[in-house]
């Protein structure tokens, strides 16, 4: 799985013009699914993100994670994160997991989040053609790949 996480001071997404998720200070995470890709990934994944320490201590310092500051989580699934860009100029989806899977895996992702002490996970549409607004602080953007600890899921 792959994620891009922002530090934002607040964040939206509207399908057909409604407001369908918002959050205050915390994360906006787009979310992508790959084949192969499994439930202990995305426990994984919400365990590292709920623990990732990129706010700022009294110091100025980034030494406090979402659950230090009782920040909120926008997650929104966004399967061109999964894009194959190694040939000519149109970007491959063949290694992104397929709807019904990545859908699942992502629910699993948000869930986990929660359990790991996340106070509120809102969401995006899966599927949906979605607008998605931040006001990103900082700027501050970290990319996940659970590849990266493959070996400890």
């Amino acid at each position: 799985m792959k994620a891009v996480i922002q530090r934002v001071s607040r964040a939206e997404v509207r399908v057909d013009g409604e407001v369908v998720g918002k959050i205050g200070e915390g994360y906006l995470i787009l979310v992508g699914v790959m084949n192969g890709d499994t439930v202990n990934e995305a426990q994984l994944l919400a365990r590292k993100t709920a623990n990732l320490r990129i706010f700022t201590d009294e110091n100025d310092k980034m030494n406090r994670s979402i659950l230090d500051i009782d920040g909120e989580v926008l997650a929104v699934s966004q399967f061109t994160l999964c894009a194959d860009v190694h040939k000519g100029n149109r970007p491959s989806f063949i290694e992104s997991a397929p709807p019904q899977e990545a859908n699942a895996l992502y629910e699993a992702f948000c869930s986990a989040l929660s359990e790991n002490g996340v106070r509120k996970v809102e969401k995006g549409v899966f599927g949906a053609h979605m607008e998605v607004s931040l006001l990103n602080n900082g700027p501050v953007t970290i990319l996940y790949d659970t590849d990266t600890w493959k070996g400890k899921v």
